[in-house]
């Protein structure tokens, strides 16, 4: 590995940071809300890492390539560096401590929802509509926007994809990955613009409009209020952030698809389908259950069994309600959709539905084998039969995620917290949902929480929103030989 490459790759993320910091700081000279000066010393900051970074790099489009290694490293470091650099106005404004902006970072750009900050209301304005872009940025991933907004560093490039994509069948849309990365943000971008204006039309000012809007499509949930959504309480509101929620837990290459060929690929579509038809079900059996055990009307127990499971399938976070009143089959339900999360491709967490439903699929084929030893069975996606290694590195994957569950909470245990708040604060925080069950808070606030358990959550939130690979293979010895290129 080359860490002259790594540098100069980050140096360009943190250039394009830093200049992202103009934007909360004109808000803030316009509202003078006094942060301004909080922002440009952020920005100050940002060129000056950038600085740094870009003296001690080397690289030249021209004779080098990105290998593997660099792809992976870019984007682990980058993640960390911009969750600590976005995380600076809310030490510097005093709002928090260090290791509570670097977790407040590091749950925006992971687009993770959860929150250490006591008052949400009593933030300004500007510092509010920072939390925003930063999630919104991470919600398609630093790595891609970064590839669309500079010019094309030769094959590497698809090397970064790579490291920051989801799922183990992404598409291919285009030869010229940076053209694709393009069009990925215009999609992000028009569904933002587009859910923006129908929150302004049915009820919202344009400022909560344009944060929810993001914080959706981000699928990341947070809020410029304590109580989220539910401060409005408003069915229509909850009706387009459904919508918009299930979009974003869709395949965002499927849009691509859409303006050439039509609708119809949507449903055409396999893993889209089985998501569509898991909300459904999922959705009324959570009905019946929330109808039969509360005071909710049916209309009632629809509305916000439908919102949730929209939330929690897409890793978005939204509460339209305290479900933590709910019945126990529903929450054991709603508990489930960590795990399965929303499609490949989309700014979902999760172990992705494409992987869930293989899984399902290879246990139904071992049933079958038990049965009639001597047949032939093969597990098919999308019409194809899989190959043993794509099976082989599904189950790997769904094997690491529950390993890291588990280590993980027994580490987060070790800090001070409850069984209910190790488990579930870890779940919330790798699947990248937020939203949580038990002492550790309905809106995901973990303001109780230790220094040493917010960087245990930290590193959650970052395996999860790089699905555990591309951290854990920087453990091995051999991925740090500086002469081996691979």
């Amino acid at each position: 590995m080359d860490i002259r490459i790594v540098f100069y790759l980050m140096a360009r993320m943190v250039f394009c940071l830093g200049a992202v910091y103009f934007i909360p700081w004109g808000m803030s000279l316009y509202l003078e809300d006094g942060c301004a000066e909080v922002f440009f010393t952020c920005f100050l900051i940002c060129n000056f890492v950038g600085y740094l970074l870009n003296h001690y790099a080397r690289f030249n489009k021209y004779s080098q390539t990105i290998t593997n290694r660099e792809g992976v490293a870019t984007a682990t470091f980058s993640w960390v560096l911009c969750a600590a650099l976005a995380g600076m106005p809310y030490w510097m404004t005093g709002e928090l401590d260090l290791f509570a902006s670097f977790f407040e970072g590091m749950s925006a750009v992971t687009t993770n929802g959860v929150t250490v900050i006591e008052s949400l209301q009593a933030l300004p304005r500007s510092v509010l509509f920072w939390r925003g872009i930063t999630h919104w940025l991470g919600g398609l991933g630093i790595i891609v926007i970064f590839i669309s907004l500079l010019p094309r560093m030769a094959s590497g490039a698809f090397h970064l994809f790579v490291a920051e994509a989801t799922g183990f069948n992404e598409d291919r849309l285009l030869p010229r990955l940076r053209t694709t990365a393009q069009i990925l943000f215009m999609i992000y971008s028009s569904l933002t613009l587009a859910e923006a204006f129908l929150l302004f039309v049915c009820g919202m000012d344009l400022f909560d409009a344009v944060n929810h809007a993001m914080a959706t499509v981000a699928t990341a949930g947070f809020s410029t209020y304590d109580n989220g959504l539910m401060h409005y309480n408003n069915p229509l509101i909850e009706l387009v952030v459904f919508f918009f929620m299930v979009l974003a837990g869709a395949n965002f290459a499927l849009y691509y698809k859409v303006r050439y060929r039509g609708w119809h690929v949507l449903w055409e579509d396999e893993e889209f389908r089985i998501f569509i038809y898991f909300i459904l079900a999922t959705s009324c059996l959570i009905t019946l259950s929330v109808y039969a055990g509360t005071d909710d009307t049916f209309l009632e127990a629809a509305r916000h069994s439908f919102f949730m499971v929209a939330s929690f399938s897409s890793t978005t976070g939204f509460a339209s309600t305290n479900y933590e009143q709910w019945p126990a089959v529903a929450k054991l339900t709603l508990m489930l959709l960590y795990f399965t999360g929303g499609c490949a491709g989309s700014t979902a967490g999760g172990i992705k539905i494409a992987r869930f439903v293989v899984l399902v699929r290879m246990t139904i084929v071992e049933l079958k084998r038990v049965l009639h030893p001597k047949m032939l069975f093969a597990v098919k996606f999308e019409g194809k039969p899989l190959t043993i290694a794509v099976l082989a590195s599904i189950s790997r994957f769904f094997f690491l995620y529950v390993i890291s569950v588990v280590v993980l909470s027994i580490l987060f245990a070790a800090t001070g917290v409850s069984l209910t708040e190790a488990i579930f604060g870890v779940m919330a925080c790798i699947s990248s949902c937020g939203a949580a069950f038990g002492g550790i808070g309905l809106e995901g606030e973990f303001v109780h929480v230790s220094d040493a358990g917010k960087m245990v959550l930290a590193l959650a939130m970052l395996i999860g929103r790089l699905e555990i690979y591309t951290v854990l293979v920087m453990l091995r010895k051999e991925f740090w030989h500086m002469n081996s290129r691979w």
